[in-house]
């Protein structure tokens, strides 16, 4: 049986009309239109939550000389295009931007939306999926093909920092303690992730970006917790890197004291 994410129809941009383009006729094969120059999400991982609904842009160039009735689509899909899983709820795309009429070249925008609290959407959901442009063609056709595209839907993970006394003593000891939480989709909660290789990174007074200074390893519930000393002010985030599932992500900075 297939699953699908989908859930509402497609919102479209109006198709251009070619001057000599033939329809093509009811229940026709795939063919006649070619995607390229395609990109989702700027090339990034897309990284979801456990409630907010989650928006991604897409750019794609559509190549046909056959009249579709609306807007062509882009969106993340497994199995075989058209067959498969796909990983999306709404979908709206851009009118034709004329590149070439001659040869019925276009440029579209879309934005695509996945709801994470859809009752289709759960924790098989994360990890390596594909993209695929779909466009219908005027008569009841329409074509589908992958557009070469890899991507990944990940877990979004949060992480929390407390670094103390406050303020210390240069050379003393500071305890940094946190925790770090992953989306749990099944569930619609954040739960602790335990096991993780976290990197514990420091900003100096007057510095304008964080280094990691050592690596800590979550425990029960995802917990956190080393000790460093003191060599001045400044702010200790926790950083975690992300896997193939769960997204990257750094803590807020705690700043501290050092007399």
């Amino acid at each position: 049986m297939k699953r699908s994410v989908r859930r509402a129809v497609v919102a479209g941009g109006a198709a251009a009309v070619f001057t000599g383009v033939a329809a093509v006729s009811a229940g026709a094969a795939e063919g006649g239109v070619a995607f390229s120059r395609v990109t989702m999400n700027g090339g990034k991982p897309i990284v979801i939550g456990v409630k907010e609904e989650v928006e991604v842009h897409g750019t794609f160039r559509m190549t046909t000389k056959l009249t579709y009735d609306h807007g062509p689509t882009l969106f993340p899909y497994r199995g075989k295009p058209g067959h498969g899983d796909e990983l999306w709820n709404t979908i709206f795309s851009s009118d034709c931007k004329v590149v070439d009429k001659a040869k019925g070249i276009c440029d579209f925008e879309e934005q695509l939306h996945i709801d994470p609290r859809h009752i289709d959407f759960g924790n098989e959901d994360a990890g390596a999926w594909k993209a695929a442009a779909r466009v219908n063609l005027r008569g009841d056709g329409y074509d589908i093909d992958d557009v070469n595209l890899p991507l990944r839907v990940q877990r979004a993970t949060r992480l929390t920092v407390n670094a103390s006394p406050e303020p210390v003593a240069k050379g003393k000891t500071i305890t940094v303690t946190g925790k770090i939480t992953r989306a749990n989709w099944d569930t619609h909660t954040y739960q602790g992730y335990a096991g993780r290789s976290v990197s514990l990174q420091f900003k100096a007074a007057g510095s304008s970006s964080y280094k990691t200074v050592k690596k800590a390893v979550s425990g029960t519930g995802g917990a956190l917790r080393t000790t460093v000393k003191a060599t001045g002010p400044g702010s200790w985030r926790w950083t975690y890197y992300g896997n193939s599932t769960s997204g990257a992500k750094s803590s807020s900075g705690d700043h501290v004291a050092v007399r």
